[in-house]
């Protein structure tokens, strides 16, 4: 009997190892039909994740241009790229609320303005000063909500005229007072648009931008708001004299109809308050700023 070894010789003897052109066609055209049909899987899913982004980018912009999804983006964040939503804060301390309903209003020095061009931007505005005081006021201990609503954005964003800032700016002020009752001051910071021989005091060799209070006589609150100007600028002038111009009453009615009370009918001690001219810096309205926070602070403490 042979072994399995010689049975291997004769097997290897009798076949030969090339294969026949036959089964070379048949198994080339097999592997491109595997091929093609890979490449057709390859592709199906690089066009179905392409066709999923465009669609996405499509509802994205339908949002933020179409449908008013900018303004919840301009609600949302703060110039300082925080958040615009209200803390909270303890029903036993008082709170400073202070917002911007012409948050645009800039300063020549500071954004290369052009003459007989009143200056506004975007990031480089008022609300800066907003910023630097609501810094001094926590500084000493002072609660603050400094809300920076880009409102004239949102006003523009919602094909609104101008004069309608006021009640887009009531907005975010109204909620706050819902859930902050211990708001104690409404502070409604301004750039006025006087030139700087009149919005600039010197005083021991250093520019300060002067200040003046806006006050609506057709507010059911005019009476405390009007004392609370006064307040303010009396105490402005003892620490550096001249730098108050004053406080304003203003009668906004027009036909019998009442046009805007600068949203003072929503709680006591509210005043608007312009801060330098266009020509001021920034330099000069922070001075004036910290001089505000140590007003504030005598108010607050002293009652």
């Amino acid at each position: 009997m042979r072994t399995d070894n010689e049975l291997f010789d004769i097997l290897k003897d009798a076949h030969s190892y090339t294969p026949s052109k036959e089964f070379v066609s048949n198994t080339e055209t097999r592997l491109r039909q595997i091929a093609r049909k890979s490449e057709r899987k390859r592709r199906y899913k690089y066009y179905s994740f392409a066709a999923t982004g465009m669609a996405l980018c499509a509802i994205a912009f339908s949002w933020v241009f179409l449908l008013g999804g900018h303004e919840v983006i301009n609600t949302a964040i703060s110039v300082d790229g925080q958040s615009n939503s209200v803390p909270a804060v303890t029903q036993q301390e008082s709170a400073v609320y202070i917002y911007h309903t012409h948050n645009h209003e800039s300063f020549n020095p500071e954004i290369n303005g052009k003459e007989g061009i009143i200056p506004e931007d975007e990031s480089k505005n008022i609300t800066l000063v907003g910023k630097r005081l609501k810094s001094s006021l926590e500084e000493k201990d002072i609660n603050v909500i400094h809300d920076s609503t880009d409102v004239v954005g949102i006003t523009k964003g919602r094909g609104l005229t101008f004069n309608k800032t006021y009640d887009v700016s009531r907005e975010p002020l109204e909620k706050s007072l819902q859930t902050n009752s211990n708001i104690k001051m409404v502070l409604d910071i301004h750039r006025d648009s006087i030139a700087r021989k009149d919005s600039t005091l010197v005083s021991n060799g250093k520019d300060y931008a002067k200040v003046a209070f806006i006050v609506s006589q057709t507010s059911k609150n005019y009476k405390e708001n009007v004392e609370f100007a006064e307040q303010l600028h009396t105490k402005f002038n003892q620490k550096y004299p001249g730098i108050s111009r004053g406080v304003i009453v203003k009668n906004n009615v027009k036909n019998g109809q009442i046009q805007s009370t600068y949203n003072q009918d929503l709680v006591g001690q509210s005043v608007l308050m312009n801060v330098g001219g266009i020509d001021s810096t920034l330099e000069e309205a922070y001075r004036t700023a910290d001089i505000l926070s140590e007003i504030i602070e005598e108010i607050i403490k002293n009652k």
